[in-house]
């Protein structure tokens, strides 16, 4: 899911970004975190945001391609949303409905095929010509990740990581999810996020991406430039329910049954 916010973004030609514009972008694309603190709540309460219209119609959006894919909602007489009316709530919300009746690659490939219709045509080939695999590309869209993901996962900075022995700064650490926050869910986070965004850029984008959520305090470290592994060597593979707070939880499960085939 964290894809979604690069189709605008990446419209940008690398020799065009300066780091003004960067800073100037930064500035349009803000996060408005509501909480005194200006940071993320801490664990266990949920993050105040104040959304402007550039937060909302990117959540509409995104929730209007993904409401193609989901299932009823319950009640059945749900009026139908304005462009502006959808929140991060009913965001959410989508997604869920999105998983209902669906096995995990199923889940995965619904994300990437709203993925690819948001993309003009050829966009992954032009992408692949602008960003070959190497350490400025990988640390040029690690830099473009911090102000165009705000409005899906909150503040996050770019850090130093370590890319086959290599040290760079290709690494970019979301401080408290807000997509993890939001939903509450382990499933939501690995399918409808991780995996299909590690695929997108390293399968349809050819920049290696590996995604490693913290369950332990809802942070995220992004790193371009690194193959993800497996899904079945990665351990999020077996991480159980948040039992107290996600509402498709199964208590009585050690493996969170959304990360089930």
């Amino acid at each position: 899911m964290v894809a979604l916010g690069f189709q605008a973004a990446h419209v940008i030609a690398p020799q065009q970004f300066s780091i003004r514009r960067q800073r100037n972008l930064s500035n349009f694309i803000r996060c408005g975190i509501a909480e005194p603190s200006g940071e993320p709540a801490p664990l266990g309460q949920k993050t105040k945001y104040n959304d402007g219209l550039f937060e909302k119609a990117f959540m509409t959006l995104f929730a209007r391609k993904m409401e193609k894919f989901a299932a009823a909602p319950k009640s059945g007489t749900e009026a139908k949303k304005g462009f502006f009316d959808y929140d991060y709530e009913s965001f959410v919300e989508v997604s869920k409905r999105v998983m209902q009746g669906r096995s995990r690659l199923q889940q995965q490939q619904v994300v990437r095929e709203v993925l690819l219709s948001m993309l003009p045509p050829g966009a992954p080939a032009q992408f692949r010509k602008l960003f070959p695999p190497t350490k400025w590309a990988a640390e040029f869209n690690a830099a473009l990740t911090v102000p165009t993901f705000n409005w899906l996962v909150g503040p996050s900075e770019v850090v130093e990581v370590e890319v086959d022995g290599v040290k760079q700064k290709s690494g970019v650490l979301i401080k408290k999810c807000r997509y993890l926050e939001n939903s509450g869910c382990v499933g939501m986070c690995v399918n409808m996020c991780k995996i299909p965004t590690q695929d997108f850029f390293t399968n349809e984008f050819g920049l290696p991406l590996t995604m490693n959520p913290n369950f332990e305090d809802m942070s995220c470290e992004m790193i371009y430039g690194q193959a993800p592994p497996a899904f079945e060597e990665d351990p999020v593979s077996k991480q159980p329910c948040f039992a107290d707070i996600c509402s498709m939880a199964n208590p009585s499960s050690t493996l969170c049954p959304k990360l089930q085939a």
